[in-house]
């Protein structure tokens, strides 16, 4: 049962990481769009504000979610293999 906790544990950190990634790679496109269209000190400022109430919208919940699921489900699984 030891190993199986390990494999299982791994398999949900990794989900948590690449559920992370994703996250950062929209934001990063988000970035490149911008770069691409080019900046004004107008518009970063803009996008500042926006960003400020949409990622507490979006990005922390998403996180949220992630990480919840992958502490309940190694908690779950602690307990089964204590008990």
């Amino acid at each position: 049962m030891g190993i199986e906790l390990f494999i299982l544990l791994g398999v949900l950190f990794i989900a948590a990481l690449g559920g992370t990634y994703v996250a950062f790679k929209q934001e990063e496109n988000k970035m490149k769009k911008y770069e691409e269209e080019g900046d004004t000190v107008e518009d970063e400022l803009r996008r500042s504000h926006e960003y400020e109430s949409s990622s507490l919208k979006s990005n922390v919940p998403l996180q949220l979610v992630i990480y919840g699921v992958t502490i309940v489900i190694s908690l779950i699984v602690f307990a089964i293999y204590v008990f």
